[in-house]
């Protein structure tokens, strides 16, 4: 039984951000109901390629980037601009708990289904809207994405080579991190809103804003800031306060060397051999070093250069001064301690039973996370959930005008 046994999402987001969300409630027990547009579905499912294969080796309509954010969920394909679709979703929420959406503000309640219409119909009713701008101020009504945001919150400025070095200027995360972000919030937002819902007996809203988040997410380098009154900048694979905290170029590649205390830094110089740095004042504190960072980083620059970086790392890790190699995602999904955390997990797909994704990283020992089913396939459970709410006839004739889709996808090319 999972922690959230019990608890029904209507998912009525798309993309990254809300999905991520309702995927970490379904991975924790939850029913996920996820509505998407008849015949298209959201809009991640063309984001391809990579396209999954199926068993054959052929190519399905599967995309990997929808595949990342949707397991553990069931698909119902309602036309929720129709009146009768808009029923439909009016019957789910009186039984539901949880709704989660990332429509523009004030554009769902054209619909009927904004929070003020839907929470007349369920006064328990957890309602959780994601945006780029939240439900007020100038921005309100502006879309939002994620590569804006890393502009506008100040991320990309303290992302990347420093401004003087060659590849200087601003450069996005690897991954949308804002979005991934926004659905963990909103994921302990809706599990706050439900634990008060004991205590209160009524559901409320949740404004959720990817700028909100990823300024909170700055963290110590908006307190940076702060405290100082000056803007930090990019500065590569540097920390702004802690040295040495950086890749090192070794004689074959790079390794990372992260010394987050003063004692980590005797028991480097150690290991590998530099015992005299020791004697300076100038490196014995954190507070020193990272007043003379260019000097110290120059001497263990040339250094490092004499060996290779897992002779490097070797040496390093021993004394437990923490340290690694650059993986490529290939190289770290080998790696034998994610193997050894069952990160990759086997979750059979209708159309490939040897399919596989990256599980969660949630470790609960009473109420561990299960993977009931692979992501699903666009409309694959609209016939099982809605039978709840009308009968065959009914469905019947909803499908046939269009308001709903039980259409399972099929290869393209």
């Amino acid at each position: 039984m999972g922690a959230l046994q019990g608890i029904r999402v209507l998912d009525l987001s798309r993309v990254l951000a809300g999905p991520w969300c309702g995927q970490v409630l379904a991975d924790l027990g939850a029913e996920v109901i996820k509505i998407e547009r008849p015949h298209l579905g959201d809009d991640t499912r063309m984001w391809g390629p990579p396209w999954m294969k199926d068993d054959k080796g052929q190519s399905t309509r599967e995309s990997g980037y929808y595949q990342c954010a949707n397991r553990n969920k069931y698909s119902v394909a309602i036309d929720i601009t129709s009146p009768e679709g808009q029923a439909l979703i009016h019957a789910m929420v009186k039984t539901a708990d949880v709704v989660i959406e990332n429509y523009k503000a004030g554009s769902l309640k054209k619909y009927a289904l904004d929070y003020e219409t839907l929470q007349m119909l369920n006064p328990g009713l957890v309602y959780c809207s994601i945006t780029g701008f939240g439900q007020t101020g100038p921005r309100a009504e502006q879309p939002g994405y994620d590569f804006i945001i890393q502009g506008m919150s100040g991320l990309m400025s303290i992302t990347g080579e420093s401004d003087d070095l060659p590849g200087g200027g601003a450069q996005k995360v690897g991954v949308a991190v804002v979005d991934i972000q926004t659905g963990l919030y909103a994921t302990i937002a809706i599990q706050a809103a439900l634990l008060a819902r004991q205590h209160t007996q009524r559901g409320q809203y949740i404004d959720l804003s990817l700028l909100d988040v990823q300024v909170a997410a700055l963290a110590n380098q908006g307190m940076n800031y702060l405290s100082s009154g000056i803007a930090p900048k990019r500065m590569g694979n540097h920390h702004p306060n802690i040295v040495p905290y950086q890749t090192f170029k070794a004689k074959d590649k790079e390794f990372i060397l992260a010394c987050g205390n003063d004692k980590q830094f005797r028991d480097l110089c150690i290991a590998i051999g530099k015992p005299e740095l020791l004697e300076s004042e100038k490196y014995l504190r954190n507070q020193d070093r990272v007043k003379y960072r260019d000097e110290l980083v120059t001497l263990l620059t040339d250094y490092f250069l004499t060996k290779n970086a897992q002779d490097w790392v070797d040496v390093i890790d021993a004394v437990k001064v923490p340290v690694g190699i650059i993986n490529s995602i290939a190289d770290a999904l080998q790696e034998p301690q994610i193997q050894a955390r069952n990160l990759v997990v086997d979750l059979p797909h209708r159309l490939n039973q040897q399919f596989k994704v990256i599980g969660s990283p949630l470790k609960l020992s009473d109420t561990p996370v299960e993977y009931h089913h692979a992501p699903p396939q666009l409309g694959e459970h609209t016939q099982q959930i809605l039978s709840r709410f009308k009968s065959a006839e009914e469905l019947a004739r909803l499908k046939q005008q269009g308001v709903i889709d039980g259409k399972i996808a099929w290869h393209f090319e």
